[in-house]
C-alpha cells in the first residue's frame, strides 16, 4: 500500500512539473523566443520550485532525457565536422586556460567578496561535474546548500541567458545536418543502442555516462551513413521539454531564505564565469572559422545535457559542442580532487 502511495505520489509530480515545463516552454515559443521550449521550460519549473511546488523528475526519466540529448545531439551532427577538426586544438586549448582562469578567479571573488570559506568558495566555482563537486562536498568540505545553490543557479542562468543573447549579439549561425526527419523505425533502433551504450558508460563511472554514451554512438552511426535525415520537430520539443524540467527541478527543495543567501553570490560567480568565456571566445574567434556562438558554446560552462541540447535548438556544430564538454569534463576529473587538496592543505592548523 505504502508503495503504490509512493508511486502514485511520484508519477503525479513528474507529471505535474512535466506540464509546468511544457507551459514555460509554450509561453516563451509564443513570445518568439530562441530555444523556447527549453529556456522557458526550465525558469518555469525554477519559479515553480522555490515557490514550494514538489517537482521532480524520477531517475529512469532524467536518465531516458540525457538519452535522447545525446540521440539528438549525435543526428544534429555538420557533415563537414571532421574537417574542422584541425581547428579545435586552438580551442581546446582555450578551454584549459578557461578552466584555469574560471576556478582562480571565481573563486577568488566568493572568498574575498562574499566571505565564504574556501571550500565552498572553490567548489562553487567548478564549472561543472555536479555530481564529484557534491561528493567531497558531502565529506565535509565547504558548505553543501551553498554549494548546489551556486552551481544550479549558474546552470539556469546560462539555460536562460544564452537564447536571450543570440536575439542580440552577432553569435553567428551554423547549418548543421539537413534532410527529411528520420524514420520511426530508424528513431527507435538508434535511440536503443544510444540507451544501450548510454548504460555501459554509467556502469563503467563515466561522467554523463547515459548522456556521453547515447551522444558517442548516434555520432559514431552518422559519421557511418547508417542513418539519415533530422529528428522529427516534434521529438526534439519533447526532449527540451524534459530537459528544461529537469535544469528547474535542480531546485526543489532549496527554500527561498537559502536562496537568498546564496544567489548574489550566485549570480556574481556566474556573471564573472560568463565574461571570462566571452573574452576567451573573441580572443579565439580570429583563429578559427566558425561563428562565435558555437565556440562560446563549447567552451560554455553549462551542463553537457542543457548545453548540447541550446546548441541543437539554434543550429550550431554539435560534434564541436560534444568535444569541448566532454575535454572540460576530463579537466575537470584532475582539478577538482587536485585543488580539494590543496584546500585541505590551507585550512589546517
Amino acid at each position: 500500500m505504502i508503495s503504490s502511495i509512493a508511486a502514485g505520489t511520484i508519477a503525479r509530480r513528474t507529471i505535474v512539473t512535466l506540464l509546468i515545463s511544457a507551459a514555460g516552454g509554450a509561453v516563451a515559443a509564443l513570445l518568439g523566443l530562441p530555444a523556447a521550449w527549453l529556456m522557458g521550460g526550465a525558469l518555469a519549473v525554477a519559479v515553480a520550485a522555490l515557490a514550494g511546488v514538489p517537482v521532480m523528475l524520477p531517475n529512469w526519466l532524467r536518465d531516458t532525457a540525457f538519452v535522447l540529448t545525446g540521440l539528438s545531439m549525435g543526428a544534429s551532427v555538420a557533415r563537414d565536422s571532421l574537417a574542422l577538426m584541425v581547428q579545435w586544438p586552438v580551442t581546446l586549448a582555450a578551454l584549459a586556460l578557461e578552466m584555469v582562469l574560471i576556478i582562480s578567479l571565481t573563486g577568488l571573488l566568493l572568498r574575498k567578496l562574499f566571505g565564504l570559506d574556501r571550500g565552498t568558495a572553490y567548489l562553487s566555482s567548478f564549472p561543472g561535474h555536479l555530481s564529484f563537486v557534491m561528493s567531497i562536498a558531502a565529506a565535509g568540505l565547504g558548505d553543501t546548500r551553498q554549494i548546489i545553490i551556486i552551481q544550479v543557479i549558474r546552470i539556469l542562468l546560462l539555460t536562460i541567458c544564452v537564447p536571450i543573447g543570440a536575439m542580440f549579439l552577432p553569435i553567428g549561425h551554423f547549418e548543421g545536418s539537413a534532410g527529411p526527419p528520420m524514420e520511426s523505425a530508424t528513431l527507435v533502433s538508434v535511440a536503443i543502442a544510444c540507451g544501450v551504450v548510454g548504460f555501459i558508460f554509467t556502469r563503467l563511472r563515466i561522467p554523463a555516462g547515459y548522456a556521453l554514451g547515447a551522444m558517442a554512438t548516434s555520432i559514431s552511426a552518422k559519421f557511418a551513413g547508417l542513418f539519415e535525415g533530422q529528428i522529427p520537430p516534434l521529438f526534439l520539443v519533447a526532449v527540451f521539454i524534459m530537459i528544461g524540467a529537469l535544469i528547474g527541478s535542480r531546485f526543489s527543495g532549496i527554500t527561498m531564505a537559502e536562496f537568498r543567501k546564496a544567489a548574489i553570490g550566485g549570480l556574481a560567480g556566474t556573471a564573472l564565469t560568463v565574461a571570462i568565456v566571452t573574452v576567451i571566445a573573441f580572443a579565439v574567434l580570429p583563429f578559427v572559422d566558425m561563428p562565435f556562438g558555437q565556440i562560446w558554446l563549447g567552451l560554455s560552462p553549462g551542463a553537457l545535457e542543457g548545453m548540447g541540447a541550446l546548441g541543437i535548438a539554434l543550429g550550431f556544430d554539435t560534434a564541436f559542442i560534444a568535444a569541448h564538454h566532454v575535454g572540460r569534463l576530463l579537466l575537470l576529473t584532475f582539478a577538482i580532487p587536485l585543488v580539494a587538496m590543496l584546500v585541505r592543505q590551507k585550512e589546517l592548523p
